[in-house]
């Protein structure tokens, strides 16, 4: 019987390059980690795909499956809901699967609740001025929406101190290397390992 999979857990500021560093992360290692999907209920950008980036759904399916039960996580960010639907992510660890996450900091909160034994890494910008540049380049936000994710971005990263990790995303290949270290060195604990070399050894 295979051990329980993992829960690996990459969250961060808006801005921050969550998603560029979990898709160079799946570039180096396309079958070692099975990414979980979101959902949200704001538009698509240039380039994202439905299925693939997120889930793209409607404030009313959205709030039909929370109410639902459905929903590991979900936050509320500039008027749109973010979350992550859960019975993929069980079924994937029943069989011994680890599995990815990419969210936002309120919705890792509600996953360090319900799911004790995930693993949490923050990801930080190099500092808040870099995190403005990031957000401007995307030119998908007004300077007001702007403002408001900086705001929020600066209460998230005091939250930093409630994950198991933390990685400075200065460059987007040495953030990677230390996210696989992170990864490789919790598949070595050895907690993770005792029950099948106990079962061995009591066979």
């Amino acid at each position: 019987m295979n051990e329980r999979g993992m829960l690996f857990l990459l969250s961060g500021p808006s801005g921050v390059g969550k998603g560029t560093v979990r898709k160079a992360l799946f570039k180096r290692n396309p079958h070692e980690l099975l990414y979980s999907i979101s959902a949200t209920t704001r538009e698509a950008r240039r380039n994202e795909v439905d299925g693939k980036d997120y889930f793209f759904v409607s404030k009313q399916k959205f709030e039909q499956m929370i109410n639902e039960g459905q929903m590991l996580e979900y936050a509320q960010y500039v008027d749109q809901y973010y979350g992550t639907p859960k019975t993929r992510i069980d079924e994937q660890r029943q069989q011994g699967n680890d599995v990815f996450m990419e969210i936002e900091v309120n919705g890792a909160m509600q996953v360090r609740a319900k799911v004790p034994d995930a693993i949490l890494i923050f990801l930080l910008p190099p500092d808040l001025m870099q995190l403005r540049n990031r957000l401007e380049l995307r030119g998908t936000e007004s300077d007001k929406v702007i403002d408001e994710r900086l705001k929020t971005a600066r209460q998230e990263i005091l939250m930093m101190t409630n994950y198991d990790y933390a990685v400075v995303n200065d460059k987007v290949d040495k953030a990677v290397k230390k996210v696989q270290t992170i990864i490789g060195a919790e598949r070595l604990k050895a907690k993770r390992l005792a029950n099948s070399y106990i079962k061995i050894l009591e066979g």
